[in-house]
């Protein structure tokens, strides 16, 4: 795989050794197990893979090459490169506007672009809409787009059902910008539909059982679905990709679930006439991110803590797994450790920021699990963890550690 070329400091000198020790002992990934790092009154728990993935490692270097190939000219992103504050805080220090927000508000007009202007494409993809009043102004929009491939991938899956005819149902979340750009993309080739959960799901499914009235569903989805979306005609035929960032589990009970409803509706024998048994679209680092987590939580821990941004799609859905099974904490760096008595730390359940006192508890020693998502630098991570060692009597240094590891994996 590409190696890029990204700022030194959003590496480690600790946890990205960690990580390659542990690439070049499992390079195939068989083994989810995290690595244990005991310094007597704390261990942590480290996840087999987290941090950033090949599609931020990309979006980054390319944003960094625009501003270098183009000094003194204009640079704009559409929206934010990635969902991590700290990167995007470093784009805009270099000197880049943002044009939007998260939800698509605009923060600098149209109207004030010009064709000798740069326009980075964030990593999410942009809208059909968007490009064509790019081009339009004649901007160049090719040379810096910074699309994952693997949303790409679900593009060109959903073009693909669209032209057998399937209706594609986004599993995703209707305001978040790659569910918003794969679903214009979807909409030129499909009848498509977005659900973000199960609950949506079997809503939609009153739909194709008869239990719905166009009313309610026209009501129900509204903003949701194609233009000329007719549910009487085009919920036949469906095939469920995946926004990349949702759960791969969700899912494919969300996939499962369509498939039920069409065998009961026309028959197992005419299935395949009804449902597309399509191959999964989350990305490869979602999906490690989320086995990673679950060979996490195979293990006895007291608490975790979840670092990245808090509009984070991928990093939300490690939280909510590590939240099934013990204390969770989500933090977006080390700043948010006020002391051994005091975190602040992100609700994603109420989007709220809420304090908790003696998270730490009094058991030693202590095991905290530490994962993040796929945008998260991992400097940031071992930031948070510098951070939780000041707060223990410890036996050993970092770097004891890591040669205690490179022995063990000699």
């Amino acid at each position: 795989m590409k190696q890029f070329e990204i700022p030194i400091t959003y590496r480690s000198s600790f946890i990205t050794q960690i990580k390659n020790l542990r690439k070049e002992l499992d390079p195939r990934k068989k083994d989810f197990s995290p690595s244990t790092l005991d310094f007597g009154e704390v261990q942590f728990l480290i996840a087999r893979h987290f941090g950033f993935c090949y599609g931020v490692e990309n979006a980054i270097e390319i944003a960094y090459k625009a501003v270098e190939e183009n000094p003194g000219k204009r640079i704009f992103l559409l929206s934010q490169m990635i969902h991590n504050p700290a990167v995007n805080s470093d784009l805009r220090a270099l000197g880049i506007r943002f044009i939007m927000d998260t939800q698509g508000n605009q923060f600098i007009p149209w109207e004030e672009l010009n064709n000798d202007d740069i326009v980075i494409v964030p990593a999410f993809g942009t809208t059909i809409e968007t490009e064509k009043i790019l081009l339009d102004k004649k901007i160049e929009i090719r040379k810096y787009d910074t699309t994952c491939p693997f949303v790409t991938k679900v593009w060109k899956q959903s073009e693909k059902l669209g032209n057998q005819g399937y209706t594609v149902i986004i599993h995703g979340k209707h305001k978040h910008e790659e569910t918003r750009a794969t679903f214009s993309h979807s909409s030129q080739n499909a009848k498509s539909i977005v659900v973000k959960n199960m609950e949506e799901a079997i809503e939609l499914g009153k739909m194709i059982e008869g239990k719905m009235s166009l009313e309610e569903f026209y009501e129900v989805f509204k903003g949701k679905h194609s233009e000329g979306f007719n549910p009487e005609l085009d919920l036949d035929c469906v095939g469920v990709v995946n926004q990349t960032t949702m759960l791969a589990s969700d899912t494919q009970s969300i996939a499962d679930y369509f498939k039920s409803l069409m065998i009961n509706k026309f028959g197992k024998d005419n299935l395949k006439n009804h449902f597309a048994d399509t191959r999964d679209t989350l990305c490869y680092a979602t999906n490690d991110n989320q086995q990673a987590t679950y060979g996490l939580l195979n293990n006895e821990a007291d608490i975790a803590i979840v670092v990245g941004g808090f509009n984070s799609s991928n990093t939300s859905h490690l939280v909510e797994l590590c939240e099934e099974k013990l204390p969770t904490y989500f933090v977006s760096s080390a700043e948010e450790l006020f002391s051994d008595n005091m975190i602040r730390h992100f609700n994603y359940n109420t989007k709220q920021m809420t304090s908790t006192k003696n998270y730490l508890g009094e058991k030693r020693p202590l095991k905290i699990i530490l994962t993040s998502g796929a945008s998260c630098p991992d400097a940031v991570v071992e930031g948070v963890m510098d951070r939780l060692l000041e707060f223990f009597k410890t036996d050993k240094t970092k770097e004891e550690i890591l040669n205690e590891i490179k022995e063990e994996m000699a």
